[in-house]
């Protein structure tokens, strides 16, 4: 019986660490898939603005399907879709993972677009005049301005693949919402422990916001 915040505290304390692990595990879900959807964006960026239709139809029709379809398909096809077809088992943790590096690498693709499109194209044709390889150019001149560009886009959609990991709790993954399931089905306790879920969702996404903030404040760049 929970009679005072005291005992409140006594009863929910046992939980913390389920909750800490569970935070701990979205987080390096979040982290990988962040970076290869940034990897898969920039490579759907520059492959669906080049003149070949073999590079730009194929990440054209990726935009298309992944922004077209919910993130939760996309995750079951995933996991579910293409072992049965493949025979290849995936683990839940490694489907997560490319689930929603794909699921986030087509809106990065477009974030990365725009960033491109905001570069004057006076640098590129002054870069090639001064003798510099396209790949040189677009290491040394263009991606550190596109980045800086795209900063606040960028954190927006990282904060939304850190939120998608609540979606991997349908396949079996103990992140923060499966194990607010878990211990509300143990305790039939269901706002104590959304409510919890939720702030941790909030102080994990509240972090990375003030992150990118901070960033943004010292590398900002005008073009």
């Amino acid at each position: 019986m929970i009679n005072s915040i005291s005992d409140y505290i006594a009863w929910f304390a046992p939980y913390l660490v389920g909750f800490f692990n569970a935070a701990v595990i979205a987080i390096e879900i979040s982290f990988l898939a962040i970076v290869i959807s940034w990897a898969i964006g920039l490579v759907t960026t520059l492959a669906k603005s080049s003149r070949s239709r073999l590079l730009r139809w194929p990440a054209e029709l990726y935009i298309w399907f992944v922004r077209g379809t919910p993130s939760l398909i996309q995750i079951f096809i995933i996991y579910f879709g293409i072992p049965h077809a493949t025979g290849l088992r995936i683990s839940p943790f490694v489907a997560g993972v490319v689930a929603l590096a794909i699921s986030s690498g087509a809106y990065v693709a477009e974030i990365f677009r725009s960033g491109f499109s905001a570069i004057p194209r006076g640098q590129t044709e002054s870069a090639l005049a001064l003798g510099m390889s396209p790949a040189l150019m677009m290491r040394r001149i263009i991606l550190p301005q596109v980045i800086r560009i795209v900063v606040p886009a960028m954190t927006n959609e990282a904060i939304n693949t850190l939120k998608n990991t609540s979606l991997l709790s349908t396949i079996t993954i103990i992140e923060v919402t499966m194990f607010a399931q878990l211990a509300l089905a143990q305790t039939f306790r269901p706002f104590d422990f959304l409510i919890a879920a939720a702030l941790i969702y909030l102080i994990m996404n509240t972090i990375l916001s003030q992150f990118a903030a901070w960033y943004e404040r010292n590398y900002s760049l005008e073009i």
